[in-house]
């Protein structure tokens, strides 16, 4: 079944893998972060693919966010190890059995492993982000996923790049922001970043993602508004990440996908330490949502 977003029903995605591979005894305090168990611990991966299914989710998120032909390469990795490796990450996923499989297609920033993807601004022109996602988002792509996530772009220059090798991909996909307050994390105009896909005809969802819980709402409308297309929205809890570890209290309430769902969304999921507790209140949260809508 080719991937789409209905009109009349919210899907509900996954949550944050690499929380329940810690959560399981994982130490992913490592530059590979969770696509290193792809190599150390595959089973666990397809492990936590089924716990989100069961606890609602009918779309799975590889674990490929943060691999990269040069990350792996750093491990002694060749090119021909590094595609078997991204190409498992979807079968990995398939495994778990949710309906579809979303291949995340991390930003550059991701790879450096120095929390630059919420930064943005890498001083690198579009045609060399371009040149740097091709070969990665190329395989997987061929490796059968439903869906690309584009997922926690920084800012405007990599959103086109992307835009521009998606175009080259004959794959469906998303393109996701991470936010703070009303702007990308790399401070342009929320409106100027959606509009990046405006009439690209294979992004058919866009939104927000490891982002305060707090700042989804307003987004959507933005995004509905600007591009016309379905939204998707996964904040992660609304916790932050600070010198290597999270600090402050979990905003995320399953109760806000009501909310959400109110206004649009038609993807919602979560991101960092969502587990699948939280996705099944999500997936009980959204259904009752739906069904009062369809009521009125």
């Amino acid at each position: 079944m080719a991937f789409a977003v209905p009109d009349d029903t919210v899907l509900v995605s996954d949550g944050g893998l690499a929380t329940e591979l810690e959560a399981r005894g994982h130490d992913l305090s490592d530059p590979l972060w969770s696509a290193r168990l792809l190599v150390d611990a595959p089973a666990e991966i397809e492990a936590v693919h089924t716990a989100f299914r069961r606890a609602g989710a009918v779309i799975a998120t590889t674990a490929s966010y943060q691999a990269s032909f040069d990350g792996f390469a750093a491990r002694g990795f060749d090119r021909v190890a590094t595609t078997r490796l991204l190409q498992r990450s979807v079968q990995l996923a398939r495994a778990g059995g949710p309906r579809w499989v979303a291949a995340s297609i991390g930003p550059y920033g991701a790879a450096l492993a120095d929390g630059s993807e919420y930064r943005g601004r890498y001083g690198l022109p579009v045609a060399a982000l371009a040149a740097w996602h091709r070969p990665r988002l190329q395989v997987l792509a061929a490796a059968g996923p439903d869906v690309l996530a584009l997922e926690t772009v920084p800012d405007l220059d990599e959103a086109e790049a992307l835009v521009g090798v998606l175009a080259e991909a004959g794959v469906p996909a998303w393109l996701s922001y991470p936010i703070a307050g009303a702007r990308p994390r790399a401070g342009q105009p929320l409106r100027e970043a959606f509009a990046v896909a405006a009439g690209v005809p294979q992004l058919v969802a866009v939104g927000v993602n490891c982002c305060s819980p707090a700042d989804v709402l307003p987004a959507i409308a933005v995004a509905a508004e600007v591009t016309g297309k379905p939204v998707i929205v996964y904040p992660n809890s609304g916790e932050r990440w600070e010198h290597g570890r999270w600090v402050g209290r979990p905003q995320f309430r399953a109760e806000l996908a009501a909310d959400w769902v109110a206004a649009g969304a038609r993807i919602i999921g979560g991101c960092c330490r969502v587990g699948p507790a939280d996705i099944a209140a999500v997936a009980r949260a959204v259904d009752s949502a739906s069904r009062a809508q369809k009521c009125e």
